[in-house]
């Protein structure tokens, strides 16, 4: 049996790619990359994938039997068609099953709206495709906030437009351990999940990273005009309008959602303080 991780050089792709060879061996593993240079500290075997070449995919995905399809990266539009190039192809060279990784979010009335109804179109490619599948949407990732610390101190604070709204955060460690079983177990086929952990405020975040870090840090809730036109200074309007409307969703309540990790990955998701204190491991 050949899996291929589509995006293997990134963080996701690269944590799922480690756990799959934990379960099946490397021998089994075929990383798929835009920049082939990026992926080859892996030990498996590496192929050129760019989502705008469809012909990359038509042979990066010859005599592969499961794909693991990241979400690309892109704007929306774009998102879609890329995505159908690599389900396409997949098609073409007989690929039995496709798992991929949607995400959850609030489908109408934010900046990051039309990222989820990008995903949402994929997600229904993919069970237009005849492959068996296994949808999954992604919590927001903890590590982009535990990256910021050093920010977070100096600014004394975590200041952002979610206020009183929770977000169950996951983490690229808990999601890769759930996408090899999924990829591995043909249970799951047919399913779709909200692979997220427990709901926290960002008040709790702050109590949380308080304790593991010993800082003081308190939670500031702002606008979401403010935080937006913020966000949008610091980072380009691209993404600071994306950063913006995920936490107008969490203010929303389109991220405090039941999760079906436990049924994805047979085991419970680690609570928010434990990913914390396992990223300060990680890191130390």
């Amino acid at each position: 049996m050949k899996i291929a991780v589509t995006s293997a050089s990134g963080n996701l792709g690269s944590a799922i790619v480690k756990s799959l060879i934990k379960e099946i061996g490397a021998a089994n593993i075929v990383a798929i990359a835009r920049t082939p240079e990026k992926a080859t500290y892996f030990g498996v075997e590496v192929r050129k994938g760019d989502y705008n070449n469809r012909e990359d995919f038509n042979k990066a995905l010859k005599g592969i039997d499961k794909v693991m399809l990241l979400s690309g990266m892109d704007v929306p539009e774009n998102r879609i068609v890329q995505h159908q190039n690599v389900i396409a192809a997949a098609n073409q060279n007989g690929v039995k099953k496709i798992v991929y990784t949607s995400i959850i979010g609030d489908e109408h009335g934010t900046s990051f709206s039309p990222i989820v109804n990008s995903n949402r179109q994929t997600e229904l490619d993919i069970k237009d495709s005849g492959m068996e599948w296994v949808i999954d949407r992604n919590g927001i990732y903890i590590e982009p906030d535990l990256e910021y610390i050093p920010t977070y101190i100096q600014e004394g604070m975590i200041k952002n437009s979610a206020d009183q709204g929770k977000c169950a955060y996951t983490s690229r460690e808990e999601l890769s351990y759930a996408y090899s079983k999924m990829l591995l177990e043909d249970t799951h086929n047919g399913q779709t999940y909200n692979l997220v952990g427990e709901p926290i405020t960002q008040t709790q975040l702050a109590e949380y990273i308080n304790q593991v870090y010993d800082t003081n840090l308190i939670y500031v809730s702002t606008s979401i005009a403010a935080y937006k036109e913020e966000r949008q200074a610091a980072l380009g309007d691209f993404l600071g309008n994306i950063i913006a409307g995920i936490y107008e969703g969490i203010r929303n309540g389109a991220t405090n959602i039941l999760s079906d990790f436990v049924i994805a990955a047979s085991r419970s998701h680690k609570l928010p303080l434990q990913m914390i204190k396992d990223f300060l491991d990680k890191n130390n």
